[in-house]
């Protein structure tokens, strides 16, 4: 894969002078005119010069532009905002479209998905530059688009295609199990990471469904990019009429307020916070909304006696992608005490050798971090119940300068003596949304060291006792404790061995989760399957007894 710092296209690059890349909202696949427009500064630009740069976008979306703002070069682009009307109409467009979409053969909407996989490969330099422009590190744009090519991967169109539709014969009747598309699926995508999660839209097209797609004002430009040049072309290559998709870039609650109160939107397609996704879990079964929600993370890494410590400490250090700004990334390792201090000192080693940088920068994974005061306060908790600090947590400007208004965190690594100490920790006991990590070294029982069957039970509890539920991951090499794990571990949606804890590959779901994660409906989530329902269909070939398929189950046994 080339890198994406070496892409030619318009987000990245453009003539001296020429306006940035316009997207208008794509209202039923026709692009029109919105209210206004959200425009998106290059990442390394705001890090650079970012009073001058933040100026300028404001000067640009309150239309109070002077000379030459239009063609400023730290422009990426520019998104149109859409009007409450384009919200309304966008439901409608899709209501009168769906049906004829559904009706199109389940194999060319599978092609559909198959195309937008080429297409992504063709493009990859496009993909990953668009979210360099953005402001995405260059490392995390491209696992993104390896995330992007596994969600729509042959494998995993082939692995859906039998659970979509399945025929058979079974007493004289041709069996169906046939999933129906929900209708009308309303997608919110998730702010820290808006493009990927909007790309479930495109296996929830396939299912036969229309999608109006919000994306969000405070990040648009990737999410609109490849829609308006990837999935709406490609979709009406296939046979969708226009209807079939929307995209839209309006603030989240009055949108969701119009999907919930619109007899137009079926599924509300959610990813945000937990409290709201419960909050709005209830509002979509008050309106009579299917929810599927995809809320926070706190994934456990566990580390065995018998790891291999090189590799569990690189999937350790994706705690830091996106300075720990991914839902999925591993929030603490919970370590055999065995190999406690040299995966400790491994690790230390790494993530102290972190640094911030460009987004252009391929050795950079480090952004900058929202929630910059909530850290220092969960790190001070944390020493408070007993943590040690090993490196991190001053805030830092672009070059690693200390600076109280940094926008960056030094990656922090914590070490937690005890399961009962790391319980009372918000660092472990909350979702973390910064670069901050606690190795958890479980400590002797009063009578002395845990043997080691009595301590896998103790970390088998601790991990299925998290109220979270999205990832989980075992670095170990005994089969008897790799069984035990996949066979005993009910919390999350994914669970990782020897392997990389964000990796992505085909036919395995990339989100979704039990508890917190997903709430009350939560589970791995195959968006072919989560926008869908099951219908069962029996057809007679002929004249049979209503009831003689009883004569091949044997008499009735009675208890």
């Amino acid at each position: 894969m080339k890198r994406a710092h070496r892409s030619k296209n318009a987000a990245v690059t453009r003539p001296t002078g020429a306006p940035p890349p316009t997207y208008p909202v794509l209202l039923g696949g026709v692009p029109v005119p919105g209210e206004g427009w959200v425009h998106w500064p290059r990442g390394s630009a705001l890090l650079q010069d970012t009073y001058d740069v933040l100026a300028l976008k404001a000067r640009l979306d309150h239309g109070r532009a002077v000379p030459g703002d239009g063609t400023d070069p730290r422009l990426a682009g520019r998104v149109a905002r859409s009007t409450p009307e384009q919200v309304t109409a966008a439901l409608a467009e899709a209501r009168a479209a769906q049906p004829v979409w559904a009706g199109v053969p389940l194999e060319r909407r599978l092609d559909f998905v198959l195309a937008v996989h080429r297409r992504l490969r063709e493009r990859a330099d496009d993909f990953t530059g668009v979210l360099v422009a953005e402001g995405h590190p260059l490392r995390v744009a491209e696992w993104a688009l390896s995330a992007a090519l596994a969600l729509t991967h042959p494998d995993t169109v082939d692995h859906a295609r039998p659970l979509l539709r399945w025929e058979g014969e079974r007493s004289g009747r041709r069996i169906r199990l046939v999933r129906k598309p929900d209708g009308v699926v309303c997608l919110d995508p998730a702010r820290n990471a808006p493009l990927l999660t909007a790309l479930a839209a495109v296996p929830t097209l396939a299912a036969g469904n229309a999608v109006v797609l919000n994306a969000p004002p405070s990040v648009p430009l990737g999410t609109v990019h490849v829609f308006h040049t990837v999935i709406a072309p490609l979709l009406a290559e296939h046979g969708a009429p226009p209807g079939t998709l929307s995209v839209l870039c309006a603030p989240a609650r009055p949108v969701l307020r119009a999907w919930l109160a619109s007899p137009d939107c079926d599924d509300v397609f959610f990813f945000g916070g937990s409290r709201e996704g419960a909050e709005l879990t209830r509002s979509c079964i008050d309106h009579g909304k299917k929810p599927i929600m995809e809320m926070a993370g706190n994934d456990a890494l566990v580390v065995w006696r018998d790891a291999d410590l090189p590799r569990a400490v690189d999937a350790a250090l994706e705690r830091y992608h996106g300075s720990g700004q991914l839902c999925f990334a591993p929030k603490f390792a919970l370590v055999h005490p065995a190999a406690a201090d040299e995966f400790t000192r491994l690790l230390h080693e790494r993530v102290a050798a972190l640094r911030v940088g460009p987004p252009e920068d391929p050795d950079v994974v480090l952004t900058p971090v929202v929630k910059r005061s909530q850290c220092q306060d969960v790190l001070d908790d944390a020493l408070a119940h007993g943590a040690e600090l090993l490196c991190g947590g001053e805030p830092v400007d672009v070059h690693g300068a200390p600076s109280r208004r940094g926008p960056f965190v030094r990656p922090v690594l914590l070490r937690v003596r005890g399961l009962d100490a790391a319980a009372r920790m918000r660092a472990v006991a909350e979702e973390t949304f910064f670069p901050l990590m606690c190795v958890i070294v479980p400590e002797e029982t009063p009578e002395g060291p845990y043997a080691d069957g009595e301590l896998l039970d103790t970390v088998l509890s601790f991990v299925n006792a998290n109220p979270y539920g999205l990832r989980n991951s075992l670095w170990a090499r005994d089969p008897q404790v790799i069984d035990r794990f996949a066979d005993e571990v009910t919390n999350g949606g994914v669970l990782k061995v020897n392997d990389s804890h964000i990796g992505t590959l085909p036919v395995l779901p990339i989100i979704g989760g039990t508890g917190l994660t997903g709430g009350v409906f939560g589970e791995a989530n195959i968006p072919f399957l989560r926008t869908t329902r099951l219908q069962g269909i029996s057809i007679g070939t002929g004249r049979p007894d209503h009831f003689d398929h009883l004569a091949t189950a044997g008499p009735p046994r009675h208890p």
